[in-house]
């Protein structure tokens, strides 16, 4: 599940999901700007850093095309790593990028070869943390074909797994993808678009290791503080919210009240 904040991956983790997606997606709308690597890498990075010291769950980092060229990518991995990421995944989209889903977007590759000296450079860096290269090859309308031959050079140039992704509504270029892949590793699916696609559909086909819900901790937050605002202009007092909201003593529990009250009667004096 992703998250844009501890507060979220808490969530995430409590809901029983095995692992958290620190989305380079929903940390840009948490601060309101477009996904287009506006936010620095600090930025990113404290954040990942934060959200894995918050929970238990493995964080897969989304660090989007690897804040530059194969020596930046060398330069950031070790410090993900450092940070207690499981994985990074890497998308093969020239710097800065431009959101897979926006409408008329502006969506370029960089050479195949390129992308593949990017992927040595995490492998090298990562310390152990997983390396996941993303092919934007379906999002930029270059078919099966290219999406097919940049995944297997990303996994012969180390990748340990393939994330493909899709912007259609329905799942048809993914399954076709999913049923043309060789298997030389594991593909990892974001089925924002073709919601449809069910968890059990994806596993039915045997080629698919992970599935990444990209944005939904976002979306959710956004849709119930919107009506949340919403109803308490509208009928002029908090009253009516309160039935509906955490309570603050669910609040305290996720901060770890509990913890710093045994910190206090253990160690102040």
């Amino acid at each position: 599940m992703a998250a844009h904040n501890p507060l979220a991956a808490k969530l995430a983790a409590q809901a029983g999901f095995d692992a958290i997606w620190g989305s380079g997606f929903e940390l840009s709308a948490s601060y309101a700007v477009p996904d287009a690597s506006i936010l620095s890498m600090g930025t990113h990075l404290e954040m990942m850093r934060a959200i894995a010291e918050a929970q238990d769950a493995p964080v897969v980092a989304d660090i989007d095309t690897g804040f530059g060229n194969a020596v930046n990518v060398a330069f950031v991995t070790p410090r993900y790593a450092a940070a207690g990421m499981a994985a990074v995944v890497m998308e093969d989209k020239t710097f800065p990028k431009d959101s897979s889903l926006r409408s008329g977007g502006r969506q370029e590759l960089v050479p195949l070869e390129e992308f593949q000296g990017k992927l040595a450079a995490a492998r090298a860096g990562g310390e152990g943390m997983l390396v996941v290269a993303r092919t934007e090859a379906l999002i930029a309308g270059l078919g099966q074909a290219e999406a097919l031959r940049r995944g297997e050079a990303y996994a012969e140039a180390g990748a340990d797994a393939v994330l493909i992704h899709s912007k259609q509504k329905i799942p048809d270029e993914i399954l076709a993808y999913c049923r043309a892949w060789p298997g030389r590793v594991p593909l990892v699916l974001v089925p924002t678009s073709y919601p449809q696609l069910s968890f059990s559909d994806v596993a039915a086909l045997g080629k698919v290791g992970m599935i990444i819900c990209g944005n939904h901790a976002i979306r959710a937050a956004i849709a119930a503080m919107r009506e949340t605002f919403r109803r308490i202009l509208a009928e002029g007092g908090i009253a009516g919210v309160e039935g509906g909201i955490a309570t603050v003593a669910e609040v305290f529990a996720l901060q770890g009240d509990e913890h710093m009250r045994n910190l206090e009667r253990d160690f102040l004096r």
